[in-house]
């Protein structure tokens, strides 16, 4: 665990929520600054240390909450409970409940971002603002080494097999090559390179599920929160297309293109992406 990894699950708060499964499941998350919250949620296989070098720059103007999803991160990792889209929304939705907090700005990375979508078209009452960046969308997900990731005999393969499968991808998804820095490496493997923490990645892989972003397409339509996508135009797996589609499809909304940036976009170039909220939200 490098020092910074370990600064930052150290200041992780957590709560348990019922309801979500036959037990009390337990999210981790950070909760910094102070002002109109601003919820980020990153996708897989990463979990909030994704934004590690963004939260800095934004806690100065609002209050940060940096949940991480059901079997990501530092969360609850048991092989008990679902991890698709839709149960995440659920567990979305208990969390601010239990945070007593009603609405939200959203920031959406990966599939954080389809959670969001989600939020958008179902709960835009619990939404000030949106933002999509790189996220899951139509049927152009999962990508081959997520399927691949998800087949149950994976989770027989030895821990060090997996580590060394999800770092082979990090670089893809990196434009800068400066960016993939022994820190942001090791912080996003850490959670998983234990028996449990294998399985869980294995099962939060085999939870992808594209019906669940192509049951909104007809209803993209009728977002009414307003809504910015920030989109780093070199991303191989999320492309630009998507991103220009669902910036005609939803109304109103704003296109950031981002050059020199690809999927891993908060760390690819963290001080554009925490312009580009930061102009939006003000």
């Amino acid at each position: 665990m490098t020092i910074a990894q370990a600064q930052f699950t150290n200041r992780q708060k957590h709560l348990f929520l019922d309801g979500l499964a036959s037990s009390p499941l337990k999210v981790a998350y950070t909760d910094m600054g102070s002002g109109e919250p601003v919820v980020l949620l990153h996708g897989i296989p990463t979990w909030s240390y994704l934004y590690a070098d963004v939260i800095p720059l934004l806690t100065g103007s609002c209050r940060i909450i940096a949940p991480d999803f059901l079997g990501h991160g530092n969360s609850d990792q048991r092989d008990c409970f679902d991890r698709s889209l839709t149960a995440q929304t659920a567990m979305l939705l208990k969390f601010l409940d239990r945070l007593e907090i009603d609405r939200v700005n959203l920031v959406g990375h990966d599939t954080g971002g389809g959670v969001a979508l989600i939020m958008a078209i179902e709960h835009p009452d619990r939404l000030r603002r949106v933002v999509l960046s790189n996220i899951v969308a139509y049927d152009s997900w999962p990508i081959d080494d997520m399927h691949d990731l998800g087949k149950p005999s994976m989770a027989r393969r030895p821990v060090d097999e997996i580590i060394k499968f999800i770092a082979g991808g990090l670089n893809d998804g990196l434009h800068n090559a400066d960016r993939l820095t022994p820190e942001f490496r090791e912080g996003i493997l850490a959670p998983y390179a234990s028996e449990v923490g294998k399985i869980s990645l294995v099962r939060n892989a085999s939870a992808l599920n594209t019906n669940h972003t192509m049951a909104l397409v007809d209803r993209h339509k009728d977002i009414s929160t307003p809504t910015k996508l920030i989109w780093g135009v070199h991303d191989p797996w999320q492309t630009i297309a998507d991103g220009e589609q669902l910036a005609r499809e939803i109304p109103g909304a704003e296109l950031q293109r981002v050059d020199n940036a690809s999927h891993w976009i908060p760390q690819d170039t963290p001080d554009r992406f925490a312009e580009g909220v930061q102009t939006f939200l003000s």
